[in-house]
């Protein structure tokens, strides 16, 4: 990309005050703005480097009012732009975005490997005394540890060996993922005739259709194929009459062995579902196995004994031994409900037809019958009783009587980034309706340049700024179904409950009382527990009142009917204990090969597999079960000795939600002061102290698993 020259007076991406200008930036903004801000970080980290060494007594203005005023600048300019990269994608915006990325990549790890502030840092620590409030406290403790993680102590043979660790474990991460694709991709299974793909809802055809024809035209300009472009034309695939091409892509596999009435053809796929990545030229067991002793061996560097206790020391759990404990009672309480689950499929299997004894691939086939026999709904049937509008009506009265805030409309004073988006102002209602956060929501599905998913980011974090607060500011973010000339959006339930997800995390942006940005809000906030927020708010969807309010046909105002709302609540736990031991599964086999494991050992990763799946499987897994070789999430993802934390936060969120059923859910003042509390305590507090010592403020005692058990319907 040229370089082109505009000043701060035309770059809307140097302003450092108000909102961001989201209506003047423009992807030509991007690359000047950006190394001028990162210019003058450098210049500004010299210096403060330079000036700490002069000081053998750092205050917390001398060391961390000059970080956050190095930070201040990336808010208005570089997450601006990695918001629009989300949200607003075009290939001007793109390639502007990764040329100046590694640039900016390289200053964060110049910034978080200085010498100078460790050591100010230390001294700070040392010397503070009663000086820090509790919020700098933590940040300074979290930073040391940070940086201690990062290998600051070492030296000599040991650093170079560490970083020649972490850059080995780099490389072997992005093999391990290629291989996984590599082997994903190379799998196809055409199907030409209509009894083959009998049952299979359209969305999957259409999707099945489409990847044939996409496979083809790759084919054909690739030379691999004796297809020419003309003959690929003219043999299109179809939704209604085919050729569909079956892969083991997550979109199509899970359907496919949901919904497919060949059980030949569900085996098939299932058995290369459980061998990807597991033989030949993209097999990944020497990748893990050298993985797992890297990451042993860089534990011991760092003074630690296993990697899991590496991942640990950043997180809200206290040990191992306390993620196993929770293992047991989760594993307890399960087991023998997930073998009436099993039992509860032969005899709708024998009804269809099936002799043979259940097998693995036929698990997903008859459970899916067997929801659509106890639950009569579809999702289409809950649709128009969940037009957005409504909605954000019936989200805005909850929070106004859980945590004593109203939020209004404030369109128009805000620039946004596409016509959809609306921005809104949040007061304290308990406190003479002073603003406390603002929010941006931009709701809908823009697949032409929005990603998927849902998330909540900052655009602005609480700090103070000369003496002055500088309130929160959130982007909301989901992928919802767009209104439709005169018809508003209609949500289904599931995209209910996102919107109630991502606002829990915006909560705990924005009704933040910390003024330390490193310490505000999610900030700050240990791993396994961020989710606590987000999880505990999605249990109001399944709340009646809660309902009857965010609830109206979009055509008669009629709340959803109790048949609905009945069968909706029925299905939320069904087979709740096999999906629970799926996932203990998962985190207990994390867990061993990270803490228990020898690597050295001739016990093979696949003997680990087994003798766990002996605990966690009902149906015990076919022997050449190699699933491990394409777990990415802990072994090229962020998950390794990390994968129980869905589990705890599911703990957490499931005990603070218990706090307002003992409180009486029909009780309207006790709802509130249980409400407060959660708000002064989990949404107040942030990053400012352990989330032990928050939860216990709020709960008055630790998290107790049972509660997620009686949530799932297992106690």
């Amino acid at each position: 990309m040229p370089e082109i020259s505009i000043t701060s007076n035309d770059n809307p991406l140097l302003l450092t005050e108000g909102l961001p200008r989201y209506d003047l930036i423009r992807p030509e903004h991007i690359v000047p703005a950006v190394r001028q801000i990162l210019s003058d970080a450098e210049r500004q980290l010299t210096e403060l480097e330079t000036s700490l060494t002069t000081i053998d007594r750092p205050s917390w203005d001398d060391l961390f009012v000059p970080l956050e005023r190095i930070d201040r600048p990336f808010d208005y300019a570089w997450k601006p732009v990695s918001h629009l990269f989300g949200v607003l994608n075009s290939a001007e915006l793109r390639t502007a975005y990764e040329t100046v990325l590694p640039e900016v990549v390289r200053f964060g790890l110049r910034a978080s490997q200085s010498r100078p502030i460790y050591e100010a840092v230390k001294r700070l620590k040392e010397q503070s005394g009663s000086t820090l409030n509790s919020a700098q406290q933590r940040i300074v403790d979290q930073r040391l540890l940070s940086a201690r993680l990062s290998g600051i102590n070492l030296e000599g043979e040991k650093l170079d060996r560490f970083n020649a660790i972490v850059e080995e474990l780099s490389q072997l991460s992005t093999e391990f993922s290629n291989h996984v694709l590599d082997a994903t991709k190379a799998f196809e299974q055409i199907l030409t005739l209509p009894e083959e793909v009998a049952g299979l809802p359209p969305s999957l055809l259409q999707l099945a259709a489409q990847s044939f024809n996409q496979a083809n035209a790759k084919k054909a300009d690739d030379g691999s194929s004796d297809i020419t472009k003309s003959e690929t034309n003219t043999q299109a695939a179809t939704p209604d009459a085919g050729p569909w091409r079956i892969t083991l892509d997550g979109p199509i596999v899970t359907p496919f062995l949901q919904h497919c009435r060949r059980r030949d053809l569900r085996e098939t796929i299932y058995r290369a579902f459980i061998s990807r990545a597991a033989s030949g030229q993209w097999d990944n067991s020497e990748n893990i196995s050298r993985i797992l002793k890297l990451r042993r061996e860089k534990a011991e560097l760092l003074g630690f004994k296993t990697f899991a206790e590496v991942s640990l020391a950043e997180k809200m759990a206290p040990g191992v031994s306390a993620v196993e404990e929770m293992f047991e009672t989760l594993l307890t309480a399960s087991r023998s409900p997930a073998e009436k689950d099993l039992g509860d499929l032969a005899p709708i299997a024998a009804a269809g037809g099936q002799m043979e004894p259940l097998m693995h691939w036929d698990i997903g086939f008859w459970a899916e019958r067997l929801r659509e026999q106890r639950y009569d709904y579809t999702d289409e049937q809950m649709r128009p009783y969940f037009p957005l509008p409504k909605v954000l009506d019936g989200l805005f009265a909850l929070l106004q009587k859980l945590f004593g805030i109203s939020i209004r409309a404030a369109d128009g004073e805000a620039s946004v980034w596409h016509p959809d988006v609306r921005f809104f102002r949040v007061f304290d209602s308990d406190k003479n309706d002073a603003p406390i956060a603002a929010f941006y929501l931009d709701p809908y599905s823009r697949p032409e340049n929005k990603r998927g998913g849902a998330w909540m980011d900052t655009c602005l974090p609480r700090r103070l700024v000369d003496g002055r607060v500088e309130l929160p500011v959130a982007h909301l973010v989901c992928n919802s179904t767009p209104s439709i000339g005169e018809t508003p959006s209609l949500m289904t339930f599931r995209e209910v409950e996102t919107l109630f997800h991502e606002f829990g995390h915006g909560l705990q942006h924005m009704l933040t009382t910390i003024n330390e940005a490193d310490a505000a809000g999610i900030s700050g906030v240990e791993w396994d527990a961020v989710e606590l927020p987000s999880q505990f708010m999605e249990n109001w969807c399944y709340h009646r009142p809660t309902i009857l309010k965010l609830s109206g046909h979009y055509q008669t105002g009629e709340p959803l009917p109790d048949d609905l709302f009945a069968k909706l609540t029925a299905a939320r736990n069904f087979r709740a204990a096999s999906m629970m031991l799926r996932q203990l599964h998962f985190g207990m086999i994390d867990m061993y090969l990270h803490h228990h494991f020898d690597p050295t050992s001739n016990e093979s990763l696949f003997d680990v597999q087994r003798r766990i799946a002996e605990r966690t499987s009902v149906l015990p897994p076919l022997p050449e079960d190699r699933m491990l070789c394409s777990f990415q999430h802990i072994f090229s993802g962020g998950y390794a000795a990390g994968y129980y934390s869905y589990k705890w936060a599911e703990v957490l969120s499931a005990d603070a939600f218990s706090a307002f059923e003992e409180a009486g859910l029909d009780n309207e003042l006790a709802v509130s002061a249980t409400g407060r509390r959660f708000r002064d305590t989990v949404l107040a507090l942030g990053g400012s102290q352990h989330p032990m010592e928050i939860f216990r403020s709020f709960r008055g005692r630790d998290p107790d698993p049972l509660s997620l058990l009686k949530q799932c319907g297992l106690v």
